[in-house]
């Protein structure tokens, strides 16, 4: 039977394409601004705020939205031009587990909460398979409108990105990209929680932008490189945990992901071997030329 005849393949394929193709391309951006580790943290955010709507009885996509973009738009306030650096991240992390914590039991030990941890589980791990209609076509839109945002301000955030001080000097506004950017991170975490779980969500933001980056110098092919390797792993996962139902889906398509990074790492590894090494800064400044 056709993976196509099964209502709830057709609602994980339509959410993951959405979700995937905003995070391949904010994925790309996070990797060439070096803010990996700002997934990271707001992966952790998703996972608090969810516990907070728990934690209080309000629906748990409130929590995951508002935690993130409002948590995503604090790390660009504290960090200079707007780039969270990594001790700012480091401490609104180290915070933002703490108040995990606290609704953790807040949520565990209220009467509501008692006897069930599927929010908590779905939060953690990805509820990707158990979406309804309603819930898939929201996660395309969703991650459709963080796409097309994304691709609107992505000549000046890319030059911003590669020289923020020449950006400046030259009108773009570095500061308030920055905001923007970051918040869009927030959005995209947010709905790619329900497709790989907090725990995981790193490896659906990072895999295929930094396969992007080993294959090709160029921005913008880059962008849509990892635009597309995101909905294509995406799909190759869940289509490995529809086969070998065993295999949670976040995990089959994190393991996607890995693999496909892994082998565009040794191709490139190979290539620098046998051709002469390649200055960063003139990769660099080939970029910004090709702006």
């Amino acid at each position: 039977m056709s993976i196509f005849e099964h209502s709830f393949m057709v609602h994980a394929l339509l959410a993951g394409t959405g979700i995937a193709a905003a995070c391949g391309l904010a994925g790309y951006f996070l990797v060439l601004r070096a803010q990996v580790f700002t997934a990271d943290a707001l992966s952790h955010v998703a996972f608090t705020g969810a516990l907070a709507a728990l934690a209080f009885g309000i629906n748990l996509r409130v929590g995951l939205f508002a935690a993130t973009i409002l948590v995503a738009l604090l790390l660009a306030a504290l960090g200079e031009r707007g780039r969270a650096d990594d001790v700012v991240i480091g401490s609104v992390f180290a915070w933002v587990l703490g108040l995990g914590v606290f609704f953790l039991t807040l949520y565990t030990t209220d009467q509501s909460g008692s006897g069930t941890g599927n929010g908590t589980v779905s939060v953690l791990f990805g509820s990707i398979f158990g979406l309804s209609a309603a819930q898939a076509g929201a996660a395309l839109w969703i991650g459709a409108a963080v796409l097309f945002a994304l691709l609107a301000i992505a000549r000046p955030l890319l030059f911003a990105s590669l020289d923020p001080a020449v950006a400046a000097a030259r009108g773009v506004p570095v500061r308030a990209l920055g905001y923007l950017f970051l918040a869009l991170i927030g959005a995209a975490c947010a709905e790619a929680t329900q497709a790989v779980g907090a725990l995981l969500l790193l490896g659906l933001i990072a895999g295929p932008a930094g396969t992007a980056l080993l294959l090709t110098d160029h921005p913008f092919r880059g962008m849509a490189i990892a635009t597309a390797l995101g909905v294509a792993e995406m799909w190759a996962g869940l289509a490995l945990a529809y086969y070998a139902p065993r295999l949670p889906p976040s995990f089959a398509i994190t393991t996607v992901a890995a693999v496909g990074y892994a082998c565009a790492l040794a191709a490139h590894r190979h290539r620098t071997s046998t051709s002469p090494a390649d200055d960063a800064t003139a990769r660099q400044e080939r970029a910004t030329a090709q702006l």
